[in-house]
């Protein structure tokens, strides 16, 4: 009997020790969104700069990274874990740490509604609220296997962070368009950007803004001004609609999509503009497509 109560004993003091100081969260937050987890990742840094000290995300995938906030006086950590369902639904756990109340936290929360469990279930709320707005400003479908395009083009290149890729674009659209339009040499189709790098962690973005042209002896010589010619390959194909800022979600869903269908692809995403931003009016019929090279079997 001694034995019995010793090892309940042992039990429920290792309960409560873990409870204390193992557990890995003070406040767990559960939730179903109808969006991919890339969408969801690319949408927390959106809403991550609203906040008045911004912390970069810590980012390990686009289905777990770390959101570190400021609130009051308190450093809450929180931890999200996403998991897919289908291409079109998430679920969505937020495990939240308050690392200066930890556990002042845990010997409150079963007992009480506490601020901090009010504050973080708002916090998410409006996180979800944020998310639904943003869902409604875009739309796209995978149309599955395709092609890329042949063509002799001229580029700028530029090294910007994934948000201000359509801001590197406007600033350089009339540049390029001027000077090729200067020297009489003729567009071959809608601009588009070229990916070379795209490094999610650190949030970095090095590509080619180009236009297709119609080779000739009058291309003009300038420094910031490359001519190239791309070649077509296999890939799998978006069309997106929407502000060509979030392009990338089209981006996040053709990984998924080749994810579930073991398609080996190469990160570089090919985007095609069939809309001047500048002209402006309702970025849900502006049209991009979008393409993710299928790396080759020697790749």
């Amino acid at each position: 009997m001694r034995k019995i109560v010793s090892i309940i004993l042992a039990i429920v003091v290792g309960t409560v020790l873990w409870y204390l100081f193992l557990k890995p969260q003070d406040y767990q937050v559960n939730f179903k969104a109808k969006a991919i987890p890339g969408t969801i990742y690319e949408t927390v840094k959106a809403w991550n700069n609203g906040f008045d000290s911004v912390i970069p995300l810590d980012y390990a995938s686009p289905s777990h990274f770390r959101q570190t906030i400021l609130v009051n006086d308190s450093v809450h950590v929180y931890e999200w874990e996403i998991d897919r369902v289908h291409d079109s639904l998430s679920k969505v756990q937020v495990n939240i740490l308050d690392m200066d109340n930890s556990i002042k936290n845990r010997l409150a929360v079963p007992f009480s509604d506490t601020d901090f469990e009010s504050g973080s279930r708002k916090l998410l709320l409006e996180f979800n609220s944020f998310l639904n707005n943003h869902l409604d400003g875009f739309n796209y479908t995978i149309e599955g296997e395709s092609e890329t395009f042949t063509s002799f083009c001229a580029c700028v290149q530029l090294n910007t962070t994934p948000e201000h890729k359509a801001k590197g674009m406007m600033a350089n659209y009339s540049f390029l368009d001027g000077i090729l339009a200067q020297n009489q040499v003729q567009l071959n189709g809608p601009p588009f950007v070229e990916v070379l790098e795209w490094d999610i962690k650190n949030n970095t973005l090095s590509y080619n803004f180009c236009n297709p042209i119609i080779r000739s002896e009058k291309l003009p010589d300038h420094p910031d001004i490359m001519y190239k010619r791309i070649y077509g390959k296999n890939a799998i194909k978006a069309i997106y609609h929407g502000n060509y800022i979030t392009s990338d979600r089209a981006w996040y869903a053709l990984m998924d999509y080749a994810n579930a269908k073991n398609i080996p692809i190469e990160h570089k995403p090919i985007e095609v503009f069939h809309n001047n931003p500048n002209m402006g009016g309702n970025e849900l019929q502006w049209t991009t497509e979008v393409f993710m090279p299928i790396k080759e079997n020697n790749e």
